[in-house]
């Protein structure tokens, strides 16, 4: 390719809207073009690397015999009204009317259209497992689209789904793709974990998530050097135990005017208590019920296990203006005595250990101190619904829990029957009895692996992309267009290079030798091929895009050139290079 003729409209500035490396890179770059919040057009470059991305993806599951087809992007909202998630998906899901009044979604994941198709279908158990994909762009009504392509309305994924007979088959599936999933992570070149994670509003029992190790990572991940342990801090767990503390004599309850103090901080501070000793109340409500969450005060609730716990995806924190309307009482005061009765408390296992604690009194301007779970205040359940920390107990051995950071970009999901038991998606097993699809579910975020791969390898020059997906291998640099010797052996090697299969751009454009470098490096070709000085003594130069020093070597064999070429790409690794 020459870049005279590619479109890539490289910017020196920084976009003013930038959050995040990724996204100020692909602007810089030239590899997309932002349309409006979340929403992303992809040039010539990032369409290339999408491409790649998707060859990578596609082969994997080709590999396992999945089947490729395509589904629907609109969605009748009858069919996801009949699993429950027309509500329950909550906001981010896109509805739409037609002319008629009939009620769509733009489908952010498939599993009600890929049900709905079996059921149809797959008849007989002669006929299961069976597991199809596609890749197709998404859509998902993002409160706050940030960090660029990572989280966008508009995204383009690769979801798969797969029926069996049981769960046994279900099993066998499941670690079918979760190793075609670490195979595709080891093809893109890039440093990754495997975690525990919690299945949100997807459902099922079992999951796993891929990520990215990135230091700008949105998802903190939690894990176990000497056992393997890792989780998602949505899923992660400790082996942390709770008990009161027996030689703590028990008080009595006490109320205290604590004034306009709310905050955790504020009150400990007046009360000369540690945090510990403090137990939050958190109001939640859900489009049937009312939930106290109680968490102790050095510890933050975990939203995601609760919905987990109690199966409700909308379970949300109540507006200041409902809990008043509820309980009579501003947030900064709510406390578990004297809840009505349709509110069900639930609270931490750390909220065990609290004796003698301090609870909002469900009075303006007022606390109890001297409150004892069970002796004061009732509580319907003890469960873990709080975030691990750093340092506490591994769940699984005597060592401890280290926290890194890392991007979502593949997750599994074993469903079991949750869909097709709601949608009647039934086959004939052996005896002839009617019984519903045991299913497996399984995401690959195609363009969120454009942002984190970035994420993970660049420097400050710009990308450094691996091999396996760049949108070039190598970059052809001639310093000066003004020589004709070094324009002519420039097209030679070009044009050789290519025959032979290597995917080059060649910098033809009149600019000066630092515009190019500086074009090349930003957008992270792995090898550069200088053509300069050295040439006046019949040689060029080859240098990784990491490199400090570049390797001279004969131009006269171009044959030779080839296979130095090879040497160094097959010797290219921007992760040990970053010492990532």
């Amino acid at each position: 390719m020459l870049f005279s003729k590619l479109y890539a409209p490289t910017l020196k500035e920084s976009p003013a809207d930038s959050d995040i490396r990724s996204y100020e890179l692909l602007i810089r770059g030239g590899f997309i073009r932002k349309i409006s919040s979340g929403v992303y057009s992809y040039l010539p470059l990032g369409w290339r690397v999408i491409q790649k991305i998707e060859s990578i993806v596609r082969e994997e599951m080709e590999k396992i015999g999945s089947q490729e087809l395509m589904l629907p992007i609109i969605h009748p909202a009858e069919l996801w009204k009949m699993t429950g998630r027309w509500d329950d998906y909550g906001p981010e899901l896109m509805k739409l009317k037609d002319r008629n009044g009939r009620e769509f979604t733009l489908g952010p994941t498939h599993e009600e259209i890929v049900t709905y198709l079996m059921k149809n279908e797959l008849r007989s158990y002669k006929q299961l497992p069976l597991s199809v994909f596609q890749i197709a762009t998404k859509f998902r009504d993002e409160i706050r689209p940030r960090f660029g392509v990572l989280r966008a309305r508009e995204f383009i994924m690769k979801d798969a789904y797969s029926f069996h007979p049981d769960y046994e088959s279900l099993h066998e599936t499941y670690e079918q793709f979760y190793i075609a999933y670490e195979n595709i992570t080891k093809r893109l070149g890039v440093k990754y974990v495997i975690v525990e994670a919690d299945t949100g509003a997807i459902g099922g029992n079992v999951s796993h998530e891929f990520h990215v190790l990135a230091k700008n990572g949105e998802g903190k991940i939690f894990y176990c050097e000497k056992c393997g342990y890792a989780a998602s801090d949505e899923k992660a767990i400790s082996g942390e135990t709770f008990s009161p503390n027996s030689n703590e004599p028990k008080k009595e309850m006490t109320k205290i005017d604590t004034g306009e103090l709310k905050t955790i901080e504020e009150i400990a501070d007046l009360l000369k208590l540690p945090k510990n000793k403090l137990i939050k109340s958190m109001v939640l409500k859900s489009k049937n019920d009312w939930v106290m969450a109680l968490i102790r005060g050095d510890y933050e609730l975990n939203l995601s296990k609760l919905r987990s716990l109690l199966k409700d995806q909308t379970l949300d924190f109540a507006d200041p203006e409902e809990v008043y309307e509820k309980f009579g009482v501003n947030i900064g005061n709510i406390g578990p005595i004297n809840v009505p009765n349709d509110v069900k408390i639930i609270a931490d296992l750390s909220v065990k250990s609290v004796v003698n604690g301090v609870v909002g009194a469900m009075e303006e301007k007022m606390h109890y101190i001297n409150a004892t779970p069970l002796e004061d205040f009732k509580v319907d359940e003890f469960r873990d619904i709080r975030f691990v920390k750093e340092g506490e107990k591994c769940p699984h051995c005597d060592d401890v829990l280290k926290e890194t950071r890392g991007i979502e970009i593949g997750q599994v999901f074993e469903l079991g029957d949750k869909y097709s038991s709601k949608m009647k998606a039934y086959f004939m097993d052996e005896e002839g009895n009617q019984k519903p699809y045991i299913m497996g579910c399984y995401g690959w975020g195609v363009s969120r692996t454009l942002g984190a791969v970035i994420e993970q390898l660049n420097d400050e020059h710009g990308m450094l992309w691996p091999r396996s997906i760049a949108p070039f291998e190598v970059a052809i640099i001639p310093v000066t267009s003004a020589n004709k010797e070094i324009t002519k052996i420039s097209e030679q090697i070009y044009d050789f290079l290519t025959k032979k299969g290597v995917e080059i751009l060649i910098d033809d454009r009149e600019v000066s030798a630092g515009v190019k470098f500086k074009d090349i490096d930003l957008i992270g070709i792995p090898l550069k091929i200088i053509i300069g000085k050295s040439y006046e003594e019949g040689n060029i130069e080859l240098k990784l895009r990491y490199e400090e020093e570049s390797t001279l070597i004969d131009c006269s064999d171009l044959e030779l050139v080839y296979k130095e070429v090879l040497r160094k790409l097959d010797e290219y690794d921007p992760s040990q290079a970053l010492k990532i």
